[in-house]
């Protein structure tokens, strides 16, 4: 791939939060940047204030005609998995020999460039490789750095640095995207059973993961979470580490306690001890991703003074235990949570902070092989709420698959105060009932209710 003769770069999929980094990268280093995308979205509104022309409709009559009279070779099509086969645009693509690239593939290319840091897991993945950057960025330390959600430090999904600086990366396993990398130094923050219509099972997931380690080069540092079935035996490099919060691993994050509703907790490793750091996360869950970011902060060369001011001033990544509200009276927060393992840190992280107040949940599920792979597992973890709402199945990529809804999920939870509302529903119901502490969940379209579930409930 010799992006150097690219002069023009077409997304299929232009709205996705991957995709974006990657189009605001290209538009950064003087490529014309177009794209389609299914429906407009505040990321695609921003995409196009920022100069990136981007259409709606997958029609060949909408490909711009700038496409069709430069020469294939000076244009680079890059497609996400989700856009069907049957896409127009992507088979005329196919049919007139134009280079169609998987946005793993371009990724993996671009940190090829540089030394990478690449962060892997089923969970915890977008929170920790974002800190990791912002531990960086607080230090004056260069780095490029594509995320898989929007900083709310940064406003954004793409930092930009020096050419040759550090790359911070998210490794996706998704449809095995993290074994386009080559990182210098990667982390794996869990590897729970997840994209089982991809991996088939359990076992290929770990399989996965454990190829993704292999990449890291001879002279690089892998880093996982102490327990995970990874084979150390096979990696490149001999320069391996666990982390933990609950077990002695080689660091641990350790003393964890709650001091004026801030995570404080003592970092400690073979040779140094970092008493009383303040996480700007709730949840020990982030106090986990915290853990492991600040050891991969210290490998980029980051001290111990640098470490304590970013992670006091983290302020996290949209949709990922987000504060809307927080007053006396209600807290309303909103998370990207949507497979059980997430939902029960989110829920448990509230029912923490808040011991003696009512939790209500949204839960919109995702994906109805998703549902149907874990349906005990996602009741489990609803049943840890005070008030369940249940919104129908978020399909994303898929087909319904007959007998999977959310009224079978619904009649699995054994709990007395859960109902089903679709998503038109859910605003009137707020008008007319309170909440003390309300959890909107999910990794689909809920979270174009939070504006105005905002305004609700500040009356």
């Amino acid at each position: 791939m010799n992006l150097q003769k690219v002069e023009i770069v077409y997304f299929l999929g232009i709205g996705g939060i991957g995709m974006s980094a990657l189009a605001r990268y290209f538009h950064h280093h003087g490529k014309i940047v177009l794209g389609y995308d299914r429906t407009p979205t505040a990321l695609t509104s921003e995409l196009e204030m920022e100069g990136i022309s981007i259409h709606y409709d997958d029609s060949v009559l909408e490909i711009p005609q700038l496409l069709k009279v430069t020469s294939n070779e000076k244009i680079l099509v890059i497609f996400t998995p989700a856009i069907p086969q049957d896409s127009a645009e992507k088979n005329w693509f196919i049919q007139n020999d134009f280079s169609l690239k998987k946005r793993s593939e371009v990724l993996g290319y671009i940190t090829a460039q540089s030394p990478t840091v690449a962060v892997a897991g089923t969970h915890g993945k977008t929170t920790t490789s974002t800190l990791v950057a912002h531990l960086l960025q607080s230090a004056q330390i260069s780095c490029n750095a594509f995320l898989g959600g929007i900083s709310s430090n940064y406003g954004t999904n793409l930092l930009l640095g020096q050419k040759n600086s550090w790359t911070i990366v998210e490794a996706d396993e998704f449809d095995r995207s993290f074994l386009t990398l080559s990182p210098k130094m990667a982390v794996i923050t869990s590897m729970d059973a997840d994209h089982l219509d991809v991996y088939g099972d359990d076992t290929h997931v770990k399989e996965g993961f454990n190829l993704f380690a292999q990449k890291v080069e001879k002279e690089g540092f892998v880093l996982y979470k102490k327990d995970l079935p990874l084979n150390t035996e096979l990696l490149h490099t001999k320069n391996i580490a666990t982390y933990s919060i609950s077990e002695k691993a080689t660091y641990t994050g350790d003393n964890i306690r709650i001091q004026n509703g801030k995570y404080i907790f003592d970092l400690k490793g073979p040779d140094f001890e970092f008493l009383d750091l303040e996480v700007g996360l709730p949840g020990r869950h982030n106090v986990e991703n915290a853990t492991a970011a600040c050891i991969l902060a210290l490998k980029c060369g980051c001290d111990e003074a640098q470490i304590r001011k970013g992670l006091a001033s983290f302020r996290g990544v949209q949709r990922r235990f987000e504060y809307i509200i927080s007053t006396p009276n209600i807290t309303y927060i909103d998370d990207y949570a949507h497979h059980p393992t997430e939902l029960t840190a989110a829920i448990l992280s509230a029912k923490e902070l808040f011991p003696e107040k009512k939790i209500t949940g949204i839960f919109q599920p995702h994906l109805y092989s998703r549902t149907r792979d874990f349906l005990n597992d996602f009741a489990r973890s609803l049943e840890l709420l005070d008030e369940i709402i249940l919104l129908p199945i978020y399909p994303a990529r898929e087909l319904p698959i007959e007998g999977i809804t959310s009224e079978k999920l619904l009649a699995e939870i054994n709990k007395p105060n859960k109902k089903l509302l679709h998503k038109s529903e859910v605003l009137p119901y707020f008008k007319n009932h309170s909440a003390e502490v309300l959890l909107t969940l999910g990794a689909g379209d809920i979270d174009t209710l939070v504006r105005e579930l905002k305004g609700i409930l500040r009356v």
